[in-house]
């Protein structure tokens, strides 16, 4: 196992808490595979800079959220059949379907609702002039209570003077574009992975440092103006990515193509 920095208090978290997330991230990702012991509380505190009691505290979380057994004479069993929860799925393809179904499916948290000059890279994916304002916004999405994606969001002012934090709070805002007269066209968007910074951590509830789905995307209009730019950080082990392809060509030339069928 990976050295590991000491834990520390933070501001949503406690240190039992933040090494019950580490634990349960590594369960979840199978560094403790279902039947294996994890290590004793003298290691863990060790290992982690933490105090015994911590560690206990964070292992009885982990066996009430029903990843662990606690076995007298055995120690800590990573139990067979790990907890599971709702999983989000998105196809790539089907690009405006999904975000419709996440938008049904799934609750909002707004932390954030305001107005300011963005970067020199937003300003320039959205065409915008020195010096223009885009409505910034910082959501949260849950399934089943449970948080799945942190979703930072611009708009240009002179589009989203059309709508109010309200609206925002409880409207995808695909669909608020749409009642502002916005006719969306295209998008384009880069996937990768980045580790969890600790405000994103706390928002996500997983541990500092967790892996994340990193998704990039630029929305336009039919007159190619960007009307939309988003960072999105999701949860992997709550949100599932999906590419259909087919094999196409002759002979030699044969390859994988994805299918893009449903765009709109």
């Amino acid at each position: 196992m990976a050295q590991v920095k000491a834990l520390g208090e933070t501001k949503t978290g406690t240190k039992h808490h933040q090494l019950f997330l580490l634990l349960k991230d590594e369960i979840i990702s199978n560094l403790y595979r279902p039947g294996c012991k994890l290590p004793g509380e003298l290691k863990l505190a060790e290992q982690y800079g933490v105090s015994r009691v911590t560690v206990r505290a964070a292992i009885k979380a982990l066996a009430d959220a029903g990843f662990v057994d606690r076995k007298p004479g055995l120690g800590t069993i990573v139990k067979e059949s790990v907890v599971k929860s709702s999983v989000m799925h998105a196809s790539i393809a089907d690009l405006f379907p999904s975000l419709e179904r996440m938008g049904r499916d799934s609750q909002v948290r707004l932390l954030e609702f305001g107005y300011e000059i963005p970067t020199r890279t937003v300003s320039n994916e959205l065409n915008l002039q020195e010096n223009d304002k885009t409505q910034r916004s910082v959501r949260v999405r849950l399934l089943e209570n449970v948080p799945f994606s942190y979703l930072i969001t611009h708009v240009p002012e002179s589009i989203a003077h059309n709508y109010n934090e309200s609206d925002l709070a409880t409207t995808p805002l695909f669909r608020l574009l749409e009642k502002s007269g916005i006719k969306i066209d295209s998008a384009k968007q880069h996937i990768s992975a980045v580790l969890a910074s600790q405000h994103i951590a706390e928002a996500l509830d997983v541990a500092i440092g967790s892996p994340l789905i990193y998704l990039n995307r630029v929305v336009y209009d039919i007159n190619g103006a960007g009307v939309e730019y988003l960072d999105a950080y999701y949860r992997p082990d709550k949100y599932q990515l999906r590419i259909d392809l087919s094999r196409t060509g002759e002979e030699d030339s044969r390859h994988w193509t994805a299918e893009l069928n449903g765009g709109n």
